[in-house]
């Protein structure tokens, strides 16, 4: 389940994302991640803008807070960003919450592409861009704040027309029907 993370999931956000692995897989989580760290970034997405939205991700029905995604515009084009805590790892709910906050991008959004980025050594989040339908366009650098330190990036592109494509097809299954069970 998707919704706009409250100040009552500060703690639980910070407990996952006080964690190295996700901060030197991500440009912005600082490391460590403390409880005001957490409250700071509730405050940051409360709301929709011009600028993107960024979801809290929940375990449906147990409203269980298990990671983030969102889209951030850079340059221009919004750019999707995600991450798991570590005990919801390996069992696709990325992929579906990626797939869902894409829908939102295209179907609600009205964007014309969307771009993401994964880190070089980050073979599980590049297999959730291409689960996706997103296609690699390169490679480039990214800054990452718990490092620091710029590091090599795979790059990656989804445009509408590829989206609806893979939607007609079936490819990608819809948001809202039974693959959203995020459990």
């Amino acid at each position: 389940m998707l919704r706009t993370p409250r100040l009552e999931d500060a703690a639980a956000i910070a407990a996952l994302a006080d964690d190295p692995a996700i901060a030197i897989n991500t440009a912005l989580i600082p490391n460590p991640y403390r409880k005001q760290d957490a409250e700071a970034w509730i405050a940051q997405v409360a709301t929709l803008d011009d600028d993107g939205a960024t979801f809290g991700l929940y375990l449906k029905g147990r409203d269980i807070f298990i990671g983030a995604c969102g889209l951030n515009r850079l340059d221009g084009v919004f750019h999707l960003g995600y991450w798991l805590g570590a005990p919801y790892r390996d069992g696709g709910l990325a992929t579906e919450a990626a797939r869902a906050v894409i829908d939102f991008a295209f179907a609600r959004l009205k964007q014309p592409e969307i771009t993401s980025a994964a880190r070089v050594t980050n073979a599980a989040s590049r297999r959730v861009l291409e689960k996706c339908g997103f296609q690699w366009t390169g490679v480039g650098l990214t800054r990452v704040k718990a490092l620091a330190a710029s590091v090599p990036v795979d790059r990656f592109r989804l445009d509408r027309k590829t989206w609806a494509s893979l939607r007609a097809w079936g490819a990608v299954p819809l948001a809202d029907g039974p693959s959203m069970r995020m459990a």
